[in-house]
């Protein structure tokens, strides 16, 4: 109750001052606009346009301001165009001519006016309504009691009662009172709806494509780093094993005939070396794209991962679906990395991976009670996984405090 009736006071207040500020913002454009237009021709319409636009900007301002509560989150701020920091006085001047954004907050401030008319007074009627419906009791007997006085109720034949007077205006009171909230709702929306679209819309899409090349920037990172480790691993592992192995062939080439019993002994020890090194490339293969899962699908590679894990797994997956490739490698690959961090860091007694859909969401929570301590800090067994996350659109959040338990949540967007 308490949060409808906050939303029908923000709508309210929204829409009610919303109507002093779009006539003022209309008065100002509309005259800024046609004496500039009207004297642009003996270039003294230039600076007025230039004046109208700074001002149509920090009008528009004022309505991104009041934007953010009634749609429920915030809105960015356009960027508007800057002078070149050696422009003259005239290129400084005209600057705010050559700003798309600054010509769409002028014609808000024209084409708002008329919705905020009608919203305005959607406002005022449902407010009226209800007050005065719901107050009649309060007041309604002494109209009821003037002489003349016909009311709506025996206007359509209901009688001429006071008292059905009262009972028919309360009735219609409360009627108000219960379409107020819907009504002031979808009045605010509809002029939220053409602020958002025409002061904030190009600053969305600019907002969407630096998401973009920043995911695209972390997507390339986490593989480098994925790349630069991959090679770390090969070359202080498989490669000094079958440097070794060489090594041990050559030496039981050269003894073959002078000490047969020794050479088998080398023998038996390249065969093991040569088992070792399998095992190890096979475990470096997983970090590259693990064969069951390309196979079978998330639920059983991440079985497999937990299998493996020196730390006991409790696996509560609650989707059985195949997704994208990418997002099946982006899941695989942060839990592998969760499970390698609370296997050597954690010291936990046992850990928790639960996957889950929600929507168009995959949820992926992993915890342990373990140490704590966790964070997505460079240098860290976690600051690839942001990356790898954000290359997927998806987001990480670490909640590990000192002294434990650990929490990480990962959700990745699914279509």
């Amino acid at each position: 109750m308490r949060t409808l009736l906050r939303r029908i006071g923000i709508d309210s207040r929204y829409l009610i001052v919303g109507f002093p500020v779009s006539l003022v913002f209309f008065v100002l454009m509309v005259t800024g606009f046609a004496a500039g237009l009207g004297t642009v021709v003996v270039w003294v319409g230039v600076p007025i346009l230039a004046s109208t636009l700074m001002l149509a900007r920090g009008m528009a301002d004022v309505e991104r301001r009041l934007l953010p509560e009634v749609l429920g989150r915030p809105v960015p701020r356009p960027r508007y165009n800057r002078a070149p920091e050696n422009a003259g006085w005239f290129r400084r001047m005209v600057n705010p001519l050559a700003s798309v954004q600054s010509w769409l907050d002028l014609l808000y401030g024209i084409v708002s006016f008329p919705i905020s008319v009608v919203t305005f007074v959607v406002a005022v009627v449902w407010w009226a309504g209800t007050i005065l419906g719901l107050t009649y009791p309060i007041y309604g007997w002494v109209v009821a009691g003037i002489p003349d006085n016909q009311g709506l109720p025996e206007l359509l034949g209901l009688g001429d009662s006071a008292v059905m007077e009262v009972l028919f205006n309360t009735g219609i009171g409360l009627l108000f009172a219960l379409t107020l909230p819907v009504m002031t709702r979808g009045a605010a929306l509809v002029q939220a709806g053409l602020g958002r679209a025409m002061l904030t819309s190009v600053a969305e899409l600019h907002e969407r494509i630096d998401d973009l090349a920043e995911g695209r920037a972390a997507a390339v990172s986490a593989e480098a780093n994925a790349l630069r480790r991959l090679e770390r691993d090969i070359h202080d592992g498989p490669q000094q094993r079958l440097v070794s192995l060489a090594m041990d062939l050559s030496r039981a080439q050269r003894q073959l005939k002078r000490d047969p019993q020794a050479v088998e002994e080398m023998l038996s020890q390249a065969i093991t070396s040569t088992r070792d090194t399998l095992d190890e490339l096979r475990a470096l293969s997983r970090g590259i794209a693990p064969p069951i899962l390309t196979d079978r699908g998330l639920a059983p590679a991440l079985a497999a991962l937990a299998s493996r894990c020196t730390i006991p797994v409790e696996l509560d997956i609650q989707t059985t679906g195949r997704f994208a490739a990418a997002i099946e490698n982006t899941v695989y690959f942060v839990v592998a990395e969760s499970l390698t961090n609370v296997a050597k860091h954690s010291r936990a007694t046992v850990c928790t991976v639960t996957l889950a859909k929600s929507g168009g969401v995959l949820m992926l929570t992993i915890g342990d009670d373990g140490v704590g301590g966790a964070h997505t800090a460079k240098g860290h067994g976690l600051s690839g996984l942001a990356d790898r996350l954000k290359a997927v659109d998806g987001e990480l959040a670490v909640d590990s405090p000192t002294g434990g338990p650990t929490v990480i949540v990962a959700e990745v967007p699914c279509g």
